[in-house]
C-alpha cells in the first residue's frame, strides 16, 4: 500500500473537520528539551477523531448507519463524527472505559452500549451488531482508513516544524504509532511504549506474530487492547521497532509532571509516552533530539465533573 499518498488522501478528507492541534517546546519535563504535540486538545479529546472522520467521509454509509467498538475514545470520536456528518451510531464500550468516556459519548447524542469486561468483548458485540443491521465497522485501529488518518498526526506536526530525531508514542492497538510508521517510512525513528501491564505490541514482536495478552492498569481504558492490530504489527516489524514499557507508577509521575510544570491536564494514556524518557525506559543518544506525542485527555474522573 502507498501509505503516503493514503495519508495525503486522508488530511484533504478531514480538513475541516479535525483540529490543528499545537505543539510545544519544554525544558521541564526532563534533563534537555523536549517537542511535544498537544494532541489531546482534538475533538472529544484525543487523536482519533482523525481515523473516524477520514473513514466516515471515504466509505458510503449504510443505512444501517455505523458501529464501533472502544475502551472510551474511538467511541466517542466515532460518535461524534457521525453526528457532524449526519449518520446514526452505535457504539460498545467495555465497563473500564469509566463515567467520564461514556457522559462524553452519552453527550454525542449515539446510542451506546456498555459491556461487561474489556475491549475484545465489546468488539465482540459490535461485529455481531454489524452483521445483524447492516451497520459499517469503525475499527479503532486495524483497518486503513483509521491507519490513515491517524497518520495525519504526524504529518501536520512536521509541517508545524518538528525537528526530532526521536519519537516516543504510546501504543494500545497500535492504529496510531501505525499511521506515525507509515508516513515516516523510516526518516525518524519511532519508539513505541506500552504500559508493563497491557502489551500486545511487545509480546506480539517477541513471539513473532499477534499473540492475545492480558490486560489491566492505570491506561487499560485507552490502551488495553488484548492482541495488537495486523497493520501495525507488520509496520512494526519492517521498521524494526524498539518498544519501551513502563510501569504505572511512572505514568502517573509522568502525568503530574505535565500538570505541575504546564498545566497539562492528561489522562493516563496521554503521559505513557513521557514516562518512558523520565523512567528510564527509553534512554536516547547524546545529541538525539526527542519529541513526545500526547495522545489523550480525557482523564477520570473528569476534574470538572
Amino acid at each position: 500500500m502507498d501509505w503516503k499518498s493514503e495519508i495525503e488522501s486522508a488530511a484533504a478528507r478531514i480538513k475541516g473537520h479535525v483540529v490543528q492541534t499545537p505543539v510545544m517546546r519544554s525544558d521541564a519535563l526532563w534533563d534537555r528539551d523536549i517537542e511535544l504535540k498537544l494532541e489531546h486538545l482534538q475533538h472529544t479529546g484525543s487523536f482519533k477523531a482523525r481515523g473516524a472522520f477520514n473513514t466516515l467521509t471515504a466509505l458510503d454509509v449504510p443505512a444501517g448507519g455505523v458501529v464501533a467498538a472502544s475502551g472510551g475514545n474511538h467511541g466517542a470520536a466515532v460518535a461524534f463524527a457521525a453526528s457532524r456528518l449526519g449518520h446514526r451510531a452505535r457504539i460498545f464500550v467495555p465497563e473500564i472505559a469509566g463515567p467520564s468516556k461514556i457522559a462524553l459519548i452519552e453527550r454525542t447524542g449515539a446510542d451506546l452500549t456498555v459491556v461487561p469486561g474489556e475491549y475484545a468483548d465489546a468488539l465482540a458485540l459490535a461485529q455481531r451488531y454489524e452483521a445483524e443491521q447492516g451497520a459499517m465497522q469503525v475499527h479503532a485501529y486495524d483497518a486503513p482508513h483509521t491507519v490513515a488518518g491517524q497518520g495525519t498526526v504526524l504529518r501536520e506536526w512536521e509541517a508545524q516544524g518538528l525537528e526530532a530525531d526521536t519519537l516516543l508514542i504510546a501504543v494500545g492497538g497500535g492504529g496510531l504509532i501505525a499511521g506515525a510508521l507509515a508516513w515516516a517510512q523510516g526518516a525518524r525513528k519511532i519508539v513505541a511504549v506500552e504500559p508493563m501491564s497491557c502489551c500486545a505490541l511487545a509480546k506480539a514482536l517477541e513471539a513473532g506474530e499477534p499473540v492475545d495478552v492480558p490486560v489491566s492498569g492505570v491506561a487499560a481504558n485507552a490502551l488495553g487492547a488484548r492482541r495488537i492490530g495486523s497493520i501495525c504489527f507488520d509496520l512494526a516489524r519492517q521498521k524494526e521497532t524498539k518498544v519501551a514499557l513502563v510501569p504505572d507508577g511512572a505514568i502517573l509521575q509522568a502525568q503530574m509532571a505535565l500538570w505541575q510544570s504546564h498545566r497539562v491536564l492528561v489522562e493516563p494514556a496521554g503521559a505513557c509516552a513521557l514516562a518512558a524518557l523520565q523512567w528510564g525506559a527509553y534512554v536516547p543518544d547524546p545529541g538525539e533530539r526527542v519529541a513526545v506525542l500526547l495522545c489523550g485527555g480525557n482523564i477520570a474522573p473528569d476534574p470538572l465533573g
